[in-house]
């Protein structure tokens, strides 16, 4: 969605404090609230980084990379549950946005990108470092400005502020020529917007929540499906409230590990591909779907229509886009995650007292058999190299919930996801939707520039950190203390399960010659080490807990441990791409017998 300058709102009638465009983009975001921005300068953007000399309340860090500052402004707002803010040039800074700018269309983060660009009068000639960001970014934003007078530069601003925010949350861009940031206005901050066609319902339909609640009175067989949406509006308590009320077994998905504690006895784990067996199953046998900001993606449904066919289906999304997508429902319910759940506790208290509820304890009984039968575990490796999912169940165990863990993509992905216990809601970060290699390393540094008490912890494979490593400079350089552990096992992991397993072990392309050996290309201790970093390698199990606990009394510099580990570990269970949930695997080569159980 895009709009010209004449569309979008303005700054109030009326002289104000004569500046630029540049020194109003400041002053705008200072009076939004924003506190922290991450950026490169260029020559498009020239005027707003000389207006940032003067910033009273900004604090600019400087990264390496422009996919580095958008990652780094994503786990900004993704530990914070505030809008993360990134500035570029024209061209191919503004180009290099575009990754973490689709990330965070697909994971629902509120980002707010400014972008430099050409002159108003060179734009279509094909300028040095000219490209239509505006153009290119249309399908992965909510809206995408192009401002060309300094007039319209504080509306602008707040619309996109006001866009990224509310209803669901996603990146906004905001294009500003070098003409207009160099421009004079008299600047009014009158943040008032009002943008035609833009109303995010809140308030879910009182007729749909009783028709729930109705279901859910009934269901001998229901499911909590709760995703990342419930993350994003900041309704963890309503949501323990009414799983409680209900009594119903909870999943979370990726995106939503921690809104709902781990430790709590009606927690299953996450769905999915690469999902606990129970919580897989638990959604395969159930009668009904609580569906809570989740969008049925292909990775927890598997093969959709072989998904959950027997449940009926209440789905709640504050994106009418998303209901009836994938799965049709038999109660939409548009609106904000909190009121719905809210709606949904008052209604279904009502339902408790007025009719007889089905009785759950058969389905429990069901569950914690699969619970049993199936937890959560891992094998010894082959070949006498540390086990991925140990070490990363040691860095939940020894760090603690109140921590920030920052994954990048891939099999470290999934082990992070599965053996650190989540309890509490913005400790765990990743790329969910997109699957972006490189998201660790900046994303953990900008949840530490938000939650600088915290420990953040940046897990990482030694495919994705070579991506976007370059931000331990930034880090060092503007002492932010992040923690990386490296989960080294020479190879792009989960292309190598998937070759080994579908691809009969042709190893295409995957080997990365990171690990065992002196042969290593780098050797991640010396990079480490020129940026500045404590560095430590950790290749025997009885090191582990020495490096993670020195890295956890380490807070005067980033520290980087890199654990070689076994290439042969795999993510289990799985659930292969385009088959049933129902033939989840467990082991290699071990598809579990469901009938009759």
């Amino acid at each position: 969605m895009t709009s010209e300058p004449s569309a979008l709102p303005t700054s109030a009638q009326g002289r104000g404090e004569r500046m630029n465009g540049a020194q109003a983009v400041v002053r705008s975001l200072e009076a939004l609230g924003v506190t922290d921005v991450f950026g490169l300068p260029g020559g498009a953007v020239l005027p707003l980084y000389d207006a940032l000399m003067d910033a009273g309340k900004l604090n600019h860090v400087l990264v390496r990379h422009e996919q580095g500052g958008g990652h780094a402004a994503e786990g900004f707002a993704a530990a914070s549950n505030q809008v993360g803010v990134c500035i570029a040039t024209s061209g191919p800074g503004a180009t290099n946005l575009v990754t973490a700018i689709a990330d965070a269309y697909m994971d629902s983060v509120p980002l707010l990108a400014i972008t430099g660009q050409v002159f108003s009068h060179l734009m279509g000639s094909d300028a040095f470092q000219e490209a239509d960001i505006v153009g290119i970014t249309m399908p992965i934003t909510k809206h995408s400005f192009l401002v060309k007078s300094a007039e319209e530069v504080p509306g602008a601003i707040a619309a996109a502020y006001h866009l990224a925010s509310t209803g669901r949350p996603g990146p906004v861009l905001v294009d500003i020529t070098k003409d207009a940031q160099e421009g004079m206005l008299d600047f009014v901050w009158d943040p008032r917007v009002d943008l035609a066609g833009y109303r995010p319902i809140t308030k879910a339909n009182s007729k749909q929540i009783q028709a729930a609640a109705d279901l859910i009175a009934e269901a001998e067989r229901p499911v909590f499906y709760v995703g990342g949406g419930v993350n994003r509006a900041g309704a963890h308590e309503e949501l323990l409230q009414l799983a409680e009320l209900v009594g119903a077994p909870v999943v979370t998905t990726l995106m939503a590990r921690g809104v709902f504690p781990d430790s709590h006895p009606q927690h299953l784990g996450m769905p999915g591909m690469h999902g606990t067996v129970p919580a897989v199953l638990a959604l395969q046998e159930s009668d009904l779907l609580i569906t809570l900001g989740a969008r049925f993606d292909d990775r927890v449904t598997g093969k959709v229509g072989h998904f959950a066919p027997d449940a009926k289906v209440i789905h709640a999304d504050i994106d009418p886009a998303e209901i009836g997508k994938i799965r049709p429902a038999d109660v939409p319910i548009v609106g904000d995650a909190a009121d719905v759940i809210s709606d949904l506790i008052a209604a279904v208290s009502t339902s408790k007292v007025s009719r007889e509820c089905a009785d759950l304890s058969p389905w429990w009984a069901r569950l914690r058999g699969l619970q049993e039968k199936f937890p959560l575990g891992y094998a010894e490796t082959s070949d006498g190299l540390l086990a991925p999912q140990q070490v990363i169940q040691r860095i939940g165990e020894l760090t603690g919930p109140e921590a920030v863990y920052a994954a990048g993509v891939g099999q470290h992905q999934m082990w992070a996801a599965q053996f650190i216990k989540y309890e509490r809601p913005g400790a765990w970060l990743n790329s969910g939707g997109a699957g972006t290699m490189g998201y660790s390393v900046p994303a953990a540094m900008g949840a530490k520039v938000a939650e600088p008490d915290r420990v953040v912890w940046a897990i990482d494979g030694d495919g994705c950190f070579q991506m976007t490593n370059q931000e331990l400079a930034t880090c060092v350089v503007n002492n932010i203390p992040i923690k990386v552990a490296i989960i080294n096992n020479s190879s792009l992991g989960m292309v190598r399960q998937w070759q080994t397993l579908i691809y009969n072990g042709r190893y295409s392309n995957t080997e990365l010659n990171t690990g065992h050996g002196s042969a290593r290309v780098p050797d991640f201790v010396k990079l480490a080490e020129a940026y500045g970093c404590l560095a430590i390698r950790v290749e025997r199990e009885d090191q582990i807990d020495d490096a993670i606990n020195l890295a956890l009394a380490t807070n005067d510099r980033p520290v980087v441990i890199d654990f070689v580990v076994s290439a042969d570990a795999m993510v289990w269970p799985m659930v292969r791409q385009g088959t049933s949930n129902s033939d989840v695997q467990y082991a290699l080569d071990h598809s579990p017998e469901w009938e009759g159980e």
